[in-house]
């Protein structure tokens, strides 16, 4: 299954046990997320212009077989066409212009239907705040799906990458049976799904934990949530999550208590989803003949709104891929480097092959930390390694080197490599009793450097890498006898000396457009991060919109007195590093 494709589909075989764990623990409320504290608006998506808005959403065009996912993992039978997606005036609200998405009967290839879809990957990400999402459904009948949901921007596959499901309308007749069997066009759900090792049973091989399984998730309106405006609310902070519909003025849970956040997959940045797809296995129409729905159907989405909540929240624009320099650390506590990735946070350590190793007890090279396994069972594989939870882009390394210290027996060959995200892999060999990149072969910590040329080999993509650094035991010569060994100090250096960039004016500017939104602008070619405060609050990160030269970035939500501190960070293509400006102020007038 592709992670930037899936929806929420109902797994039985573990849904039972990871509803369970749920519940278990979200006997805890927070009153974060059950009184929340609204704050400033941080982003938001009118559907007011002419057209939609390029540089925040991509159409889908295609019927998923395109990326080898036909149905897009479940089943759907439409096709998504750019053609199905507008700007239009509501008519059925006098005044309001949303996106509209159209159903229709229409063939195209295999497909007898088409509809739309759109989603900001790459170009908006959201973690934390309150995100509210104002839309209308049409008729869902028997096999309409319309959803509004996230999805987590991790380069991991689905679902270790997490997904987020505001709503979803269309259920099967056997899902709404809990909530008292209501018509489908007055039921909507949401769900959450992460990877939980408790899913991991035969026939869910995905790991996938669905937590709207066995579990209220729900709200039964008493009229059709059908041509009328409903608002959907997630409020999420990094340890809960709670679901909320917001009908005729009254505001409803979903869920019976805030979900727990127990999946660090949840507390990353996601991007947003806008679809309505036709039948698949979500729905009971699994054939085109068992589509009952009213066609053409439009759904509309009037806007999405992304609020602080409690003073945490993040929106960044575009690409957040940024090359790194100098030096990198992939495990290291003590090496100087530019920039390092942190296990548990920003990383995540797997032992591959848990029936040959466990945990070891070597002490560090450095520092605390240190990577130690012990292998046990002599004539079986090991494996292990590094990944990244973002995609790194290490083009600035090709002419350099990765270096790692490692202690282990002079017998035991392994190899060492690395993988992107396109799924090409590259490995190097270490001979058991050979010194090969340097590295002394005589049972005590030593240090091996690569070079980053033959680490990547001809197919790795240096500008997008997951797995970082792999360890794995030779295939053709696995160990015969138990050892324990260690890695620690792993650290990619590019072999360009870098200094601390300078702060610098720039080409940097701020202008009020109106009583309650500020524009930040800069004219440096490249990315451009603003990093500001209203009265001395949270502090705000997020990557400007770039057209041309020129980036920008509006704050909504302010007001006349308002106190705005701000500084920028860009990339200086002269200079071919990042550089960050003094922190000025404005007051709103």
């Amino acid at each position: 299954m592709k992670s930037h494709q899936q929806s929420s589909t109902n797994w039985k075989p573990f849904q039972a046990i990871a509803a369970g764990l749920l519940l278990a623990a979200s006997a805890q409320v927070s009153a974060s997320v059950t009184n929340p504290q609204i704050g400033q608006l941080l982003w938001s998506e009118e559907f007011n212009g002419a057209s939609l808005n390029a540089a925040v959403w991509t159409p889908y065009d295609g019927n998923g077989c395109q990326i080898n996912l036909c149905g897009y993992g479940n089943a759907e039978l439409e096709y998504y066409s750019p053609n199905n997606l507008s700007i239009v005036n509501v008519p059925f609200e006098t005044g309001t212009r949303a996106l509209a998405i159209k159903a229709q009967n229409q063939t195209v290839g295999s497909n007898v239907f088409t509809s739309g879809k759109v989603d900001t990957k790459g170009k908006v990400q959201v973690q934390y705040g309150m995100i509210e999402v104002r839309l209308s459904t049409p008729a869902v009948g028997n096999g309409l799906w319309p959803a509004a949901w996230l999805l987590g921007v991790s380069p991991q596959t689905w679902p270790r990458n997490g997904e987020i499901d505001m709503m979803e309308m269309g259920h099967k007749a056997s899902s709404r049976t809990a909530a008292g069997s209501p018509p489908a066009n007055n039921y909507v759900g949401s769900n959450v799904i992460t990877w939980q090792q408790a899913a991991c049973v035969p026939g869910n091989e995905s790991c996938a934990a669905s937590t709207a399984w066995q579990t209220r998730s729900w709200y039964a309106a008493s009229m059709p949530l059908v041509n009328r405006f409903v608002t959907y609310r997630l409020y999420w902070t990094e340890s809960e999550m709670r679901f909320t519909v917001v009908d005729n003025g009254v505001e409803r849970n979903m869920y019976d208590a805030p979900l727990p956040v127990n999946s660090t997959a949840l507390q990353a940045p996601f991007y947003l989803l806008l679809n309505m797809a036709v039948g698949g296995n979500f729905t009971d129409a699994a054939t085109p003949g068992q589509v009952t729905a009213p066609l053409p159907a439009t759904m509309y989405v009037d806007y999405v709104r992304v609020y602080q909540l409690d003073g945490k929240g993040t929106v960044k624009l575009g690409n957040q891929t940024v090359p790194e320099v100098g030096k990198f650390g992939v495990f290291t506590d003590n090496t100087v480097v530019n920039n390092k990735l942190v296990a548990g946070t920003s990383s995540d350590i797997f032992l591959w092959n848990g029936a040959s190793s466990g945990a070891g007890n070597t002490a560090p090279y450095e520092g605390s930390n240190v990577i130690a396994w012990n292998y046990t069972a002599p004539g079986q594989w090991f494996g292990g390694g590094v990944q990244s939870r973002q995609a790194r882009d290490l083009t600035n390394f090709r002419n350099g080197t990765m270096k790692f210290r490692i202690k282990i027996p002079a017998n035991v060959s392994f190899n060492i490599g690395i993988g992107d995200t396109y799924t090409n892999q590259n490995w190097v060999s270490f001979p058991a009793n050979t010194t090969a990149y340097g590295l002394v072969r005589n049972g005590d910590w030593a240090i091996a450097t690569v070079p980053v040329s033959t680490l990547i080999g001809p197919a790795v993509a240096l500008q997008s890498i997951l797995d970082i650094f792999m360890i794995s035991s030779n295939a053709n010569a696995l160990p015969a006898s138990a050892f324990q060994f260690a890695i620690d100090d792993i650290v990619w250096d590019s072999g360009t000396t870098t200094t601390t960039p300078p702060l610098a004016s720039g080409p940097t500017a701020v202008t009020q457009t109106s009583s309650t939104t500020l524009q930040f602008t800069t004219t440096t070619g490249s990315w451009a991060d603003v990093h500001y405060t209203v009265n001395n609050g949270a502090q705000q990160n997020v990557r400007m919109r770039l057209d041309g030269s020129t980036n920008t970035y509006s704050a909504g939500g302010l007001k006349i007195g308002d106190v705005v501190r701000y500084t920028f960070t860009y990339w200086d293509t002269a200079r071919n590093y990042a550089v960050d400006t003094a922190q000025q102020s404005y007051t709103m007038k």
